[in-house]
């Protein structure tokens, strides 16, 4: 089905009412999987047309998001990715693993924006960075568009590569995400080094349970759970 392409919009008005110059759009990808990082793309594109086809990368199949990626990565004026790893996701809980993968993508960048473009509702990046929050920005923003796009190509290939010594497990196909070839694995298997093991899936793993990690509060607090998810889908 076709799409509304992504516009400058937001752009043009942060320019307006900011006098930002260099404004970056952020996307990440990989919040709700299993296994494997947590991928943030930090792109800027200025306001030149963008190429045929650029929407929200999970709209896309796998072959047209590969040569588009391709595409976007000369295109843009500059881009550049940053991880969080599993460690780091189960040591620091996933907002602020994002924030850290997100930093890590701007702070790459060759020049410093002057304001941030993010995908969602929720700001998890935060001062000292201008940032502006679009609810799917990755579907109406060029710029989050197009890291939306890079940024899922090379997280499922960075999967696909772990997935080389873990066959079973459907890396390849699944990108470290639920599946019944992925729970099948997991159950029969155990996690690989490449899981998140402070994720929920591991409480209906009896035989695997002892190897859940818990954060440590100082105040006591229940530890974050966004987006993680069990065995029922």
């Amino acid at each position: 089905m076709p799409y509304e392409p992504p516009t400058h919009t937001v752009e043009r008005s942060l320019r307006a009412t900011t006098g930002a110059k260099v404004i970056a759009g952020v996307d990440e990808v990989g919040r709700g999987a299993w296994a494997g990082p947590v991928t943030v793309c930090a792109a800027i594109t200025g306001l030149r047309r963008p190429p045929e086809g650029l929407t929200d990368s999970k709209l896309l199949t796998v072959k047209r998001r590969t040569e588009l990626a391709e595409t976007l990565r000369t295109w843009v004026t500059a881009h550049a990715l940053g991880h969080a790893s599993p460690e780091e996701i189960d040591d620091l809980g996933m907002t602020a693993a994002l924030r850290l993968a997100a930093v890590r993508a701007l702070d790459a960048l060759p020049v410093r924006p002057d304001a941030v473009i993010l995908d969602g509702k929720h700001d998890y990046l935060g001062a000292p960075w201008r940032v502006r929050t679009v609810i799917k920005g990755d579907r109406s923003c060029v710029a989050v568009a197009a890291a939306s796009v890079i940024a899922k190509v090379q997280r499922d290939k960075m999967m696909a590569e772990l997935g080389i010594d873990h066959a079973d497990f459907g890396f390849a196909d699944n990108a470290g995400y639920p599946s019944p070839v992925h729970k099948a694995a997991l159950e029969e298997w155990g996690p690989t080094p490449h899981h998140r093991l402070s994720w929920a899936y591991l409480d209906a793993l009896p035989q695997w349970r002892h190897l859940k990690k818990v954060r440590s509060w100082a105040d006591g607090s229940v530890p974050e759970i966004e987006g993680q998810l069990g065995f029922d889908f």
